[in-house]
């Protein structure tokens, strides 16, 4: 049933406003995505979507129609509101007319485990919202099985990050875990090597085999991976540069060893 919502004093729309900050949104265990493409995703992902708002703006999108009509066939709380009131609300300059309110969709760390051939993505400390968002869109790419954020990272339920993600945050299990030292113990409990990238290492990403089970870190953008994570690692990489260049952002170095492992992988077990 659709319910129409003119009033900025509304108590859904005071709620939805208040989920661009990180303590409502882990308050009510809620974030929002906006636009017809983030939607989509979300719902044929079968998200836990808690309800979906709409202006008349969105027929006049690309995709709005259809998305409409995919929405329609399914039992959403669904809500007309006014431009104003979507801007309100929208964290984007220009909303395509479209807002859907989800549950959070975290996972327990064992929940990411396969039975084989994990490869599995450890961050620490990451802080830029648009690099994790990228992170998680290019590890879906490429094939891992799952995200694990550490303590210090910035909210993966960000609006920025979950702009970045390009709707992959609802392809791959995440998890919430505090202690990176205890995410690594059960790592390793489980059979699944450690590898942390350094620019003191002496081995390049393409001189580990990468078709075995493991987990990558991907540390701070400024101060790499921390040394406890190093010393526990089994493996320490880094990516051949030329020496003009320190290093590389954060999301670029993760994406080059995240394709050299898919590129492994395809190579040798096709």
């Amino acid at each position: 049933m659709e319910v129409n919502i003119t009033s900025l004093s509304n108590p859904l729309i005071k709620s939805i406003k208040s989920l661009h900050k990180k303590r409502d949104r882990w308050k009510q265990k809620k974030f929002f995505v906006e636009g017809v493409r983030a939607v989509e995703e979300a719902i044929k992902s079968d998200a836990k979507i808690d309800s979906i708002l709409y202006t008349e703006s969105l027929f006049d999108t690309f995709g709005g129609q259809e998305l409409f009509k995919l929405i329609d066939k399914r039992e959403y709380r669904l809500f007309k509101i006014t431009e104003k009131i979507l801007k309100t609300i929208s964290d984007t300059e220009n909303p395509q007319g479209i807002i859907a309110v989800i549950e959070f969709n975290l996972v327990n760390l064992e929940d990411i485990f396969i039975e084989q051939g994990n490869f599995i993505i450890i961050l620490d400390r990451i802080q830029d919202p648009g690099n994790l968002g990228t992170i998680i869109r290019t590890a879906d790419a490429f094939g891992s099985n799952g995200i694990v954020l550490t303590s210090g990272c910035v909210d993966v339920f960000n609006p920025k990050t979950i702009r970045a993600t390009m709707g992959s945050l609802f392809h791959l299990p995440i998890s919430y875990e505090d202690n990176i030292k205890d995410v690594i113990t059960k790592f390793k409990e489980s059979g699944i090597k450690i590898i942390a990238t350094s620019l003191d290492a002496e081995h390049f990403c393409y001189d580990v085999d990468l078709l075995q089970d493991f987990a990558l870190i991907i540390g701070n953008e400024a101060s790499g991976v921390s040394k406890e994570a190093i010393e526990l690692s089994d493996y320490k990489i880094k990516i051949p540069i030329e020496k003009r260049t320190e290093s590389l952002n954060a999301a670029i170095a993760s994406g080059v060893i995240m394709y050299e492992t898919y590129r492994q992988r395809k190579t040798f077990k096709s």
